[in-house]
């Protein structure tokens, strides 16, 4: 089994920054898996942002490139999302998921194991 679980969401102000985390656990987990972050705002389908590889290779959605950075700590199993300049469109749930492949993918449907989310809500 594998557990992927997020941290780190809550209220911030335009332009400002929040890191989640995403720790990975399980007797199956492989730190070879490439992980994911998506989110979902209300009414809308779930959206890629950013995935990693455990090499270190990173992918993201065109709306944070530039803002968002996407780490991986292996030794540990966990991942982060560094959120700059946030946008009051950047308010979603955010979920970490991973699959079981080295690639990173902008497809949730390719992603295996998905965390509960966590809110990040940018308002003023």
């Amino acid at each position: 089994q594998v557990q992927v679980d997020e941290s780190g969401g809550g209220l911030v102000q335009p332009g400002g920054s929040l890191r989640l985390s995403c720790a990975a656990s399980g007797r199956t987990f492989s730190v070879t898996y490439a992980m994911g972050w998506f989110c979902q705002a209300p009414g809308k389908e779930r959206e890629f942002v950013a995935s990693t590889t455990w090499t270190g290779s990173t992918y993201y959605a065109d709306s944070v490139k530039g803002r968002f950075t996407a780490s991986r700590d292996n030794p540990k199993n966990m991942m982060y999302l560094q959120m700059n300049s946030l946008k009051p469109e950047d308010t979603a749930v955010y979920y970490c998921a991973a699959r079981r492949s080295t690639n990173n993918s902008p497809d949730a449907r390719l992603y295996d194991y998905w965390g509960q989310g966590t809110q990040v809500t940018v308002s003023s």
